[in-house]
């Protein structure tokens, strides 16, 4: 029997349904229906996705009469670029794209972030959904309408909050997914249970082998409870003004990682996997948890063939690359601190260099 579940984002007239499970794709025209959107579609990817899913969801949209074209861009963190950004404008010109069409994002983060960017930047907005196919994108980045692009100083520097009309997850998009991309996702819903629900982070433990053998029942779970705590909080604090800020567990130093290595050594979930380590510790030197909770955290990892160690770079270009995070508010940074397990606080950071300096050895590889 098949599992589906469907959530909704609570945004007044911006409200949107999340629906999740195995064969969802399939019910893609229907959920179209459902929210009256354009029939002249344009489908954003990239080549590896397009490779293997292009041709299926092609069929599934002109079966039910509409009008699709494709643009693809290239695959990976460092095409989160202007250039590819302006690739995607000259395509969208070309195809005479117009305020009656739409966009469908069809990938993980990367091209869901610059395909939702493209969304709200083109003729001042065209609407678009999300068709997330990592673990990763499904749990977090299609999530809460944050689309950006990186800049070479920092990642998602330049973006937008655009929520999408909608978002379909369908977990079979996951058994074509590398194992260390699959993994990597995990880190995602692993912070959810660490930021916001202790039992969650128990569950993890428990469904680990299920989890990883990609059992539908556990993995439409996993996958709706991440998105409900996700939306819980998009639904307070949508533009990151307070709460949604929590969101940003183990992404400061995550974020540094990834600059410093220029998006080639790690995967976005395992930065934060390494981040959320870092932010742990910290959290421990300020008294907001204990050494338990600290070797929880990384047990759980562990468990999940996350890396808890990061690369070996200076304190000096560590806290450069922070120095230059989003959260960074008047010359202050604001970093998000675990609670124990299952809640979490916003500090500004005082001192950073000073707090940060005996961590900055502990987190690193061969250190």
């Amino acid at each position: 029997m098949s599992i589906r579940e469907s959530i909704t984002v609570g945004l007044e007239d911006r409200s949107y349904p999340i629906h999740i499970g195995p064969g969802c794709l399939d019910f893609l025209p229907d959920y179209l229906t459902e929210i009256h959107f354009p029939t002249e579609l344009t489908v954003i990817t990239n080549d590896t996705v397009n490779n293997l899913y292009g041709d299926t969801l092609l069929s599934i949209l002109e079966d039910v009469g509409s009008t699709v074209s494709i643009i693809t861009i290239e695959d990976g963190e460092q095409y989160k670029s202007f250039s590819t950004l302006s690739s995607i404008y000259d395509e969208l010109v070309s195809h005479n794209i117009d305020r009656s069409s739409g966009i469908i994002a069809l990938g993980g983060g990367v091209v869901g972030d610059i395909a939702g960017f493209a969304a709200a930047t083109f003729l001042r907005g065209i609407p678009y959904v999300q068709v997330p196919t990592t673990l990763l994108s499904q749990v977090d980045s299609s999530v809460g309408g944050k689309t950006a692009i990186n800049h070479p100083l920092g990642k998602n520097l330049i973006g937008a909050f655009n929520q999408p009309k909608l978002v379909c997850i369908d977990i079979d998009l996951l058994n074509s997914l590398p194992e260390r991309e699959f993994r990597a996702g995990f880190a995602e819903v692993i912070k959810y249970g660490i930021i916001r629900d202790k039992n969650f982070f128990e569950w993890l433990r428990r469904n680990k082998e299920q989890l990883l053998d990609k059992k539908p029942d556990a993995l439409v779970y996993a996958i709706k409870t991440s998105c409900q705590i996700k939306a819980d909080i998009v639904e307070i604090d949508e533009k990151e003004s307070s709460i949604r800020a929590i969101l940003n567990f183990g992404h400061t130093f995550g974020h540094a990682v990834e600059s410093l290595t220029n998006y080639q050594q790690y995967l976005h979930g395992e930065a934060v996997s390494i981040g959320m380590v870092f932010a742990a510790k910290v959290s421990h030197e300020l008294g907001f948890c204990t050494e338990n909770d600290i070797e929880e955290i990384i047990d759980i990892l562990t468990m999940f063939d996350l890396p808890v160690l990061g690369p070996p770079f200076s304190s000096d270009e560590y806290l450069e690359s922070m120095s230059h995070d989003k959260k960074v508010k008047s010359g202050q940074l604001n970093m998000v601190f675990n609670k124990a397990i299952g809640d979490c606080i916003v500090e500004k950071v005082q001192n950073p260099a000073e707090l940060f300096e005996k961590f900055f050895s502990e987190i690193q590889v061969n250190a």
